[in-house]
């Protein structure tokens, strides 16, 4: 009897054991992807800070250059301007359903990548 028992404390321990052991490698692989997803959106989204402060500062350079040719800086801002609306029209109209597919499919791609 003592035999038994002694055997059952045994794979009890060993049983405990393994739980413990898999709940803290969950834990581990969990930190591990999280830190790798935000580590990339992170970076992309600086990429994106980064083009974007460049693209404001063309357009304002733009601005001011076609501004100086027109003989008046709003006029100059205002085609800028213009030009911005016209391609967010055309790129909503055509490209809306493109875009959303794509970066749904990216965030998927992203969440359940091994």
């Amino acid at each position: 009897m003592e035999v038994r028992e002694s055997s059952f404390k045994s794979l009890l321990d060993s049983t405990e054991d393994y739980i413990k052991t898999s709940v803290e490698l969950f834990k581990l692989k969990t930190i591990d992807k999280a830190t790798e997803k935000v580590s990339v959106v992170l970076s992309r989204v600086m990429a994106i800070f980064v083009f974007f402060m460049f693209l404001l500062m063309a357009s304002i350079a733009l601005g001011f250059w076609l501004g100086d040719l027109l003989g008046n800086f709003w006029y100059g801002f205002l085609v800028v301007a213009g030009f911005y609306g016209l391609i967010g029209i055309v790129l909503y109209y055509f490209t809306h359903n493109w875009f959303t597919k794509v970066i749904g499919n990216s965030i998927i791609k992203q969440a359940f990548k091994e």
